[in-house]
């Protein structure tokens, strides 16, 4: 596990997120100077032995440039044209540019739904390491947005998740989000004259969170809290992640030689292991338990699975074997898990102790709601 910059030069698989507004003139065009340098820094790196995952964005905004529109698109069904236009150009330039450094590319498009269930979750990863490990080939990834729908919760909002999520389903070592800020400030640098930049964060605490303001350029959809939530991923998933301006083109490569630029933020070292990570952060809830104080005691500083008596109302339809969302009183989600019983099964033994059980549902089944192996804590 990386500690500290030092350590970065160790990292062996890196995951590299470049955001729109990096790669792209605020007409919307494609910065192809930008983008050649962005591409040698990375193609050195994996021609150095190192195994490098790059999660771009910017086909939204190289289908405005290419269309000649003024404006980013508002909705969905305009997006997703844009969107179709822009994927085949974006790695039209990529493939010309890596293929000037010997470095053959691949293209990948993903969606929340590929994430959220369980099977295309390791199809995903096993592709990944496949061309990664076996045929040397750089994966380049993007959500697919011609498809993606806000409605159906499939997005996953912006690249620096899917980043965080991508790093997690690889097991990188270290995770380079490349943006429009220098890294995470004690306040807004934009309205804020005093504020100044915070070059490492051992904990995303209450008062990190705080920092982080709105999106930044129209170009792009993330904003800090995008990416200190990328951080909390990335973090508790066992990798180190560094925030840094994209505008310095050499900016890659002064990360991986262990200069102090940008804000890195260090791996929780009780890191999830990659079933947690899908439990934790890629899975999708279908549904909702709300469960007691001394249930939440329990859970959290006991470690124990979470029992039918602690289990005080249930919300949503889900089925046995579902991914739920685990709530205290105040609704606060405390933990994800894997439920035994169905949402019609819960409301019938919900404040029952488990040796009646059987008495209440008429059969015999699972002893607890969620077993604490299928459980990750959020807290």
């Amino acid at each position: 596990m990386l500690e500290n910059r030092t350590g970065i030069k160790q990292a062996k698989r890196i995951v590299v997120k470049v955001g729109t507004s990096t790669l792209t003139y605020s007409s919307g065009r494609l910065n192809l100077k930008h983008l050649e340098k962005l591409v040698r820094q990375i193609a050195d790196l994996h021609n150095s032995g190192k195994e490098v995952v790059l999660v771009t964005s910017g086909a939204v905004g190289a289908g405005v440039g290419r269309l000649g529109l003024k404006e980013k698109p508002r909705t969905i069904p305009e997006r997703q044209a844009v969107a179709a236009v822009g994927q085949g150009l974006l790695m039209q330039v990529y493939t010309k540019y890596f293929s000037e450094y010997g470095v053959t590319a691949a293209q990948i498009l993903l969606t929340r739904e590929d994430m959220s269930d369980r099977r295309r979750y390791l199809n995903a990863r096993n592709t990944l390491l496949m061309l990664a490990n076996e045929y040397r080939a750089l994966p380049i990834i993007n959500e697919n947005d011609t498809v993606a729908t806000e409605e159906l919760q499939l997005r996953f909002g912006d690249n620096d998740t899917l980043a965080a999520l991508v790093a997690g389903l690889v097991g990188a070592d270290l995770l380079i989000l490349l943006s429009d800020i220098e890294g995470l400030f004690t306040g807004d640098p934009r309205k804020d004259t005093n504020a100044t930049l915070i070059p490492e964060v051992k904990e995303i605490s209450p008062a990190i969170w705080a920092t982080a303001g709105e999106a930044g350029t129209s170009r792009g959809t993330g904003g800090m809290i995008t990416k200190l939530e990328a951080a909390r991923i990335a973090t508790r998933s066992g990798i180190m992640m560094v925030l840094a301006s994209g505008e310095d083109p050499d900016a890659l490569m002064k990360i991986l030689e262990g200069e102090t630029i940008g804000t890195v933020f260090l791996p929780n070292h009780e890191a999830l292991v990659q079933r947690e990570r899908w439990i934790a952060f890629a899975g999708q809830p279908q549904g909702e338990v709300i469960i007691d104080q001394g249930a939440v005691t329990a859970l959290l500083q006991d470690k124990k699975s979470l029992l039918p008596s602690g289990v005080t109302g249930v919300q949503g339809e889900f089925g046995i074997g579902d991914l739920i969302r685990v709530l205290d009183q105040s609704e606060k989600e405390i933990a994800r898990g894997l439920s035994n019983f169905s949402s019609e099964e819960i409301e019938k033994i919900m404040g029952a102790n488990t040796a009646h059980l059987p008495k209440v549902l008429g059969y015999k089944t699972y002893e607890e709601v969620i077993h604490r192996n299928n459980m990750v804590c959020l807290e």
